[in-house]
């Protein structure tokens, strides 16, 4: 079995996209003690389906990815991917303003950080220029979202971005269309394991959010796993076609 894992912000404010530092250690030690594979996501798209393997990614960005999660990593031997939103590099998750509902105000990592996290084999993804919303956005506009977000991300840290991750998971066809033609691979926002049969562009993950609880992710490959994963996946799904009738 394989899977994308997401992560967005190590604190403790038990916001929606936050995971505690203990937990998010708890998680190292597991994923570091051999019972699944732990890769990139470039590598693992070229894994069979029944190898036990995953591949770290952190959304946004957040300094605490710099401070907390990845000197936890780099201790462990373990990679992953950030997705960093380029307008937004050095300020914080005010998107368009202010902070979504419901998660606090906290600060990104600026380019220098990003790119000496580089160094310690942090591959950096992009995740537009801001934060914005695919599906609805269209034209020179889209296209600055997706394609010159690569090249800020270029220029900044000295290479261009393999990956992609769609804010709030929101896309549409010419959204997909633009990420293929300037990335190798994009992570979306559903709720399931990695199939040979998902295509590069639109792969699914597992939010880590769901898994802070003791045993979640450690249970991975038991029939409570998948049982819990399905549960997860259908009241995520039913959220998403929600929130997309309302912003349509």
């Amino acid at each position: 079995m394989r899977a994308i894992l997401t992560y967005h912000s190590i604190d403790s404010s038990r916001s929606p996209i936050s995971v505690s530092r203990e937990q998010f250690a708890r998680h190292v030690t597991w994923l570091a003690s051999g019972h699944v594979r732990v890769t990139s996501v470039g590598e693992l798209l070229t894994l069979p389906d029944d190898v036990n393997a995953v591949a770290l990614t952190f959304d946004d960005g957040f300094l605490n990815f710099g401070e907390i999660a990845a000197p936890m990593l780099a201790e462990h031997g373990l990679t992953a991917t950030v997705f960093v939103v380029a307008d937004h590099v050095g300020r914080t998750n005010a998107w368009h303003g202010t902070p979504d509902p419901g998660i606090p105000s906290m600060p990104l990592l600026g380019w220098d950080a990003l790119a000496r996290l580089r160094e310690y084999g942090v591959q950096v993804g992009a995740h537009t220029r801001t934060h914005v919303r695919l599906a609805t956005i269209r034209g020179d506009r889209l296209a600055s979202e997706v394609c010159a977000a690569a090249e800020i991300i270029a220029r900044y840290t000295g290479a261009a971005p393999e990956g992609f991750a769609y804010p709030y998971g929101s896309f549409s066809d010419a959204a997909v269309e633009l990420v293929q033609s300037s990335y190798d691979w994009a992570c979306t926002t559903t709720l399931r394991t990695v199939s040979a049969d998902d295509p590069a562009p639109l792969l699914p993950r597992l939010d880590m959010y769901y898994f802070r609880e003791r045993g979640r992710l450690e249970s991975w490959g038991s029939v409570p796993f998948t049982c819990y994963l399905a549960l997860r996946a259908g009241a995520r799904g039913i959220r998403q076609r929600l929130a997309a009738s309302r912003n349509s």
